[in-house]
């Protein structure tokens, strides 16, 4: 017995193709549930959400909407009130779909099986794939990060552990694991993280699928994917001050309590920010104007150009953008940076929680495949039977477009330290300190491109 629970707010730019891919499921329909759980305020959007499901309800699929009037919590409280629901105690596993995410339909068949004969599995976690990976310069950097984590973080810490951080989507509970645990938790606007922190401090068991994969896609603006990195970052950092009690009493072995500290916690999220930020924008350049002050070139060289290469090598393909890779994880340093300080001392911003902005772009290619698949299914996808509702919905987008026009932002931290590091530069042409004035002179670029909002696309 299945629930599959799809958690959105204001996503009205995918709403259709996740619930479309979900509603296609291979599995039996009697055994699964499909939840819509919509937080959105958006009036209009909750009409077009809960049309979506009724039309679907119509073709047979076990789906119900549900929207939450107080909306506390932001996605954790939405998923402790689903769970909540009465009827959850007939099912034995909760599967999880963020809005633009689209399973593929053996995607239960593939996941729920490796539950079978072992009662100490927790989570199957999926792999994720991006339809808009080369969409621009952003989304291929991105792509690198990602492919890292999954490949390398992921899949390691899965085989030799038994645990990773849950991805919030994509990923298959066991009901019972969940409830063990403590259930969702609004503590922090990681939930996904916490809810797998508690899981293991209580002994159960992860297996990551990376040959199971689910589309996906990549915020393609620098202020919607700054806004989630704040947010992955300030996170991690509220959740290590309220675990590291639990962690040094829990029963787990001294081995994975070094794990949790030093490399779920503090390497990634802490160390190397902290490395990053402090080194390549501020001692660096401030050292040009310092003449006794001296850097070796293995700190400026060496140390960022090996790991980047180790970052890279999941996405072999991506070799060419190495340089521009190594540039622009520096310039992302700021706010890695300063999300980590506001997460570790509670300031206002470790609070933030804004929703990614999402395209829309693997709706239509997705939904016609779909349609030529499974024709009788086309109504349930709504395609070609929303004739009266998509044409007053591009008359609104329309009349909006012609108030609202895209344009670049201005990010100030940024064009701060690309004045820096340009004069810094220009110090160390001057003064002939060799390969610091290249290095300076292409972050200080970085910085001004990033600061006049030149990588990625505009926002409205």
């Amino acid at each position: 017995m299945v629930l599959v629970q799809i958690p959105m707010c204001n996503e009205k730019e995918v709403y259709q193709q996740s619930i479309g891919a979900v509603c296609n499921l291979d599995w039996p329909k009697s055994n699964m549930l499909i939840q819509v759980l919509d937080d959105s305020d958006d009036p209009i959007t909750q009409l077009l959400i809960k049309e979506e499901v009724q039309k679907w309800q119509q073709e047979g699929a076990h789906i119900v909407y549900r929207h939450r009037v107080l909306r506390d919590g932001y996605k954790a409280g939405n998923l402790k009130s689903a769970m909540n629901c009465s009827y959850v105690k007939d099912y034995e596993f909760v599967v999880i779909f963020d809005a633009d995410f689209q399973p593929n339909p053996d995607f239960l068949m593939r996941t729920v099986p490796h539950f079978k004969d072992n009662d100490e599995i927790a989570l199957v976690q999926a792999r994720w794939s991006f339809v808009n990976k080369d969409e621009n310069l952003l989304t291929r950097l991105q792509y690198i990060n990602l492919s890292f984590h999954f490949e390398v973080e992921q899949q390691v810490n899965g085989i030799f552990l038994n645990f990773f951080g849950f991805n919030g989507t994509a990923g298959v509970w066991r009901i019972k694991a969940l409830e063990e645990s403590g259930g969702w938790l609004e503590r922090t606007t990681v939930e996904d993280m916490d809810i797998a922190v508690r899981a293991h401090l209580h002994g159960w068991k992860f297996v990551f699928l990376n040959d199971v994969v689910c589309q996906c896609e990549l915020p393609e603006s620098y202020e919607a994917y700054r806004k989630q990195q704040h947010r992955w970052h300030s996170g991690p950092m509220q959740l290590f001050r309220l675990c590291l009690p639990d962690i040094i009493r829990s029963k787990i072995s001294v081995g994975k309590k070094a794990n949790l500290i030093f490399l779920f916690f503090l390497l990634r999220k802490l160390i190397l920010p902290f490395y990053s930020f402090t080194l390549f924008c501020i001692i660096l350049p401030m050292t040009m104007f310092i003449p006794e002050a001296e850097l070796p070139s293995w700190v400026v060289c060496y140390i960022p150009a090996t790991m980047s290469f180790l970052n890279i090598l999941p996405s072999p393909k991506s070799f060419p953008f190495i340089v521009p890779y190594l540039l622009f994880e520096n310039t992302m340093s700021v706010t890695k940076f300063n999300a980590m300080i506001s997460g570790l001392f509670q300031l206002g911003s470790a609070y933030e929680w804004v929703v990614t902005k999402k395209s829309g772009r693997s709706s239509e290619g997705d939904l016609v495949s779909l349609i030529e698949k499974d024709p009788k299914h086309t109504r349930g996808v709504s395609v070609p039977n929303l004739d009266e509702m998509e044409k007053e919905e591009v008359r609104q987008k329309q009349r909006v477009s012609e108030k609202k026009k895209k344009h670049n932002r201005i990010y100030t931290k940024e064009l701060a330290l690309a004045f820096l590091l340009l004069t810094a530069s220009a110090r160390s042409l001057l003064s002939a300190q060799g390969i610091h004035f290249y290095f300076l002179l292409f972050q200080g670029i970085s910085f001004l491109m990033v600061g006049l909002d030149l990588i990625g696309e505009q926002v409205e």
